[in-house]
């Protein structure tokens, strides 16, 4: 029990920290592109451990309000690019890098996407997409039944839910950070699914305006 008081103590310790550098960041004492004092300098400031500055940092970086890598200096992230997404199909123009191909079977959700039999065999990519600057703006988990196929349309359900701890981990959110989630679904001539996906992209950096024709 004593334990378990000391880590709780600890946790809310670093996330006061956290806070309170956010809202210095926010009232201008530091600003984009500028460094923050070393760890060690905040730490006496604040009077704790070291260690307690760093876990505060990393929450920060984690939810954007830094940048930089371990063992470096931090520094205050520029804010991100707002983008509108308008074709949820279109190419990505930027980087993009594919992050996992594990194959997997469909789950009853998928098998009604796809049109195919619950347990189905399905190919499976993660894509996650990069802004200019690098960092990471989108998240794409395709399915589909092979061999792939082209599509001639595709429809797209809009909603929003919490990031799953592999999507924040991806995104550089906190888990169940509140998101746009896409499932888009690309059809045959015929009308037929030929492959579905999820498009997971942060509240913060993307709008959504969707248009088409009658």
């Amino acid at each position: 029990m004593i334990v378990a008081r000391r880590t709780m103590s600890a946790d809310a310790r670093y996330r006061r920290i956290a806070a309170d550098i956010r809202a210095r960041i926010e009232a201008g004492e530091w600003v984009p592109g500028e460094p923050l004092p070393s760890r060690q300098l905040m730490a006496v400031e604040y009077g704790v451990h070291e260690q307690t500055v760093r876990l505060a940092y990393v929450l920060l970086r984690r939810t954007g309000i830094l940048e930089g890598e371990r063992r470096r200096n931090v520094y205050v992230a520029h804010p991100p690019a707002m983008r509108t997404l308008a074709d949820p199909d279109a190419p990505w123009p930027y980087g993009a890098e594919t992050t996992d191909r594990t194959p997997c079977k469909a789950t009853a959700e998928l098998a009604a996407r796809l049109a195919v039999d619950e347990g189905a065999r399905l190919r499976r990519e993660v894509v996650e997409c990069m802004d200019p600057g690098g960092r990471s703006a989108m998240l794409i988990t395709s399915w589909w039944r092979p061999p792939r196929r082209r599509h001639a349309s595709f429809v797209v359900e809009v909603g929003v839910g919490p990031a799953a701890e592999d999507e924040a981990r991806s995104l550089g959110l906190l888990v169940d950070t509140m998101v746009y989630r896409l499932v888009r679904t690309r059809l045959d001539e015929a009308g037929r699914p030929v492959e579905t996906a999820d498009l997971v992209l942060p509240m913060d950096r993307w709008l959504i305006r969707l248009s088409g024709t009658a």
